[in-house]
């Protein structure tokens, strides 16, 4: 019997044999590979498993706790749900690409030590990346590149944070770091935090999900960001700047909402906000606050993903995304309306639904830790989010002015996962004992309680209130806000212009001079050693060589047989022998 079953390897083994299959057994293959992840997970034990050696250290290949299961279990239930979303796709691309993405997730779920998950980690970036190129489009594949090359400067410094710790440490196991935190640990974290897209580190997030694929947005919103999560509530739990940037990841998110006209970039910019209260859960760092930040990314995957299809089934029908594009569709999308709505009411933390049971654990995290400006703030990034996702989105792209476009709902598959998404927020926020139960801590939190409920309904009633009266005031603009990806967009133009400018006329000079002045003088040396290579060297062995055969020559015909010509030859010799040695002793 087989004691441990990889997840990770049925989705990228499983992706092999994609583009060969017809497309009628394609279909129900990638069902089936999800399916089998679910019952691999829940099969697991916990333990460690293909412990090895590898240059002297120890590797794990995998490491199963709590922790570790309940993010495959989330990770491998929205593989499910992504497929079912994807299937009307011809091209098996970006079937192939979602099977490695989520492969490589599970890899690093399960990673033992830095290593494996540096290996794993590498893979999701690749990935993802081709979700973004398989657009197509001038401004996908530059959003691609950006996105591609800010992962990969992020993975560089991950592997020299790991080097440098694993020389301090003496030990690649991936685990909690305690202790005094080095330049390896740093390094590491900063890693982390540019998957989580913490701020200044985010811009990646908004510019490339965006101009993704319908399918491939689905699940890039799922699984970098909440992988991230994961690795940094494995490794830094209770790091106190971690508490602060959630925080400010949480007001950031929601106040860029505010300007924003593309409604996939609006929900990128709330998927920044949501990770901050994970984030801030983690460095809070108590039983209760590291639940809340578990909990809340198992809700926030499903919930977040039915956004961004229902996003994509106006996308997909319309082909259209800007609000000021957008407008009318409840008439003709009615079903599609109904589910985004689940999914607005589960981020938005209404009662009964997802949200409500996972993100108030955080914020009740911060209460129970005296942490008072933390609890406020995350409560005003709640508003935020249900003035933006749960009223403003949906609004002007269902409702509000109507454009005359001629929209029908999206293909059957993309409503079914819808479906199964918005059914599991509503399971969870009506029944969250399953959830809690999965949880790395035992849980003693009672999200239904009376003052709960009632402070929720009122932040979420005054919010629709300021909705109603500020409305023309959140009409949106055709307007580009400028984030931080300004500085590294400035920043390669830049360094383009130093590279074919400055460098580049540096070089010129250099081969200029090299040309006119060192090059002929080393020809010069080189003719010069030739000549004299040829004239002396050459002659004097020539020389020597025409000596030797001339000598040889003689004492071949002195070499007559005759014995008196030989005892005349010694005779010869040995009065030569006498003259020298009477001259040298004189």
């Amino acid at each position: 019997m087989i004691e441990f079953v990889h997840p990770a390897l049925l989705f990228i083994l499983g992706a092999v044999p994609i583009p060969f299959l017809p497309r009628s057994i394609r279909k129900a293959y990638l069902l089936l590979i999800p399916v089998l992840a679910i019952f691999a997970v829940l099969a697991l034990q916990p333990g460690s498993y293909g412990a090895a050696q590898f240059l002297g250290q120890e590797i794990l290949i995998a490491k199963v706790d709590k922790l570790s299961i309940i993010f495959a279990t989330v990770f491998t239930i929205m593989a499910l749900i992504g497929m079912v979303y994807a299937l009307h796709l011809t091209e098996a691309g970006q079937h192939v690409a979602a099977f490695v993405y989520v492969g490589s997730a599970l890899g690093v779920v399960f990673a033992g030590d830095y290593l494996t998950l540096y290996l794993f980690w590498e893979g999701m970036a690749f990935a993802s990346a081709y979700l973004v190129f398989a657009q197509g489009g001038e401004k996908a594949i530059r959003a691609a590149f950006r996105y591609l090359m800010v992962h990969v400067t992020g993975g560089v410094v991950l592997l020299g944070g790991v080097v440098l710790h694993a020389l301090a440490s003496g030990s690649l196991l991936f685990g909690p770091i305690e202790g005094n935190i080095g330049a390896g640990a740093y390094l590491i974290l900063a890693g982390f935090l540019l998957n989580a897209a913490v701020p200044p580190l985010n811009a990646w997030l908004t510019d490339a999900y965006p101009e993704a694929t319908v399918t491939g947005a689905v699940f890039m919103s799922a699984f970098t960001t909440k992988t991230a999560v994961y690795v940094l509530a494995r490794a830094f739990p209770g790091t106190e700047l971690l508490v602060w940037l959630g925080t400010a990841m949480a007001l950031y998110g929601v106040v860029y909402a505010v300007l924003e006209n593309d409604c996939r970039r609006l929900l990128a910019y709330h998927i920044v906000s949501q990770v901050g209260y994970m984030v801030a859960g983690v460095g809070i760092g108590t039983e209760v606050a590291v639940n809340g930040a578990t909990s809340h990314a198992f809700a926030h995957i499903l919930y977040k993903a039915l956004l961004f299809m229902g996003a994509g089934a106006v996308i997909y029908v319309t082909g259209r995304r800007k609000l000021t594009e957008l407008g009318g569709l409840y008439r003709t999308m009615p079903l599609t309306v109904a589910l985004y709505m689940i999914g607005a009411f589960a981020i938005s933390a209404f009662p009964f639904f997802s949200g409500f049971v996972t993100k108030s654990m955080v914020v009740a995290a911060a209460g129970e830790d005296h942490r008072a400006l933390v609890m406020l703030a995350l409560t005003m990034a709640s508003s935020g989010t249900f003035l933006h996702t749960g009223l403003k989105l949906p609004y002007y792209m269902f409702f509000g002015t109507d454009r005359g476009l001629q929209a029908r709902e999206p293909p059957g598959n993309m409503l079914v996962a819808m479906a199964m998404a918005a059914t599991l927020c509503v399971a969870i926020g009506v029944f969250p004992g399953p959830l809690y139960a999965l949880l790395p801590f035992p849980v003693a939190f009672e999200p239904y309680t009376g003052a709960h409920i009632t402070e929720s309904l009122g932040v979420l009633m005054f919010t629709a209130l300021g909705f109603v009266l500020f409305l023309k005031a959140l009409d949106p603009e055709s307007t580009i806000s400028i984030d931080t990806d300004w500085f590294y967009r400035k920043g390669a133009r830049a360094f383009m212009w130093f590279a074919e400018r400055p460098l580049a006329r540096y070089e010129k000079a250099v081969s200029d001079v090299s040309e006119t002045t060192a090059l002929p003088l080393l020809h010069g040396t080189a003719r010069t050693g030739l000549r004299v290579d040829l004239n002396g060297v050459d002659a004097i062995v020539n020389g020597v060589a025409h000596a030797i055969l001339d000598g040889g020559g003689v004492l071949r015909r002195l070499q007559t047989g005759v014995v008196t010509h030989y005892a005349l030859a010694m005779i010869a010799g040995l009065i030569a022998a006498i003259a020298v040695f009477a001259v040298v002793w004189r």
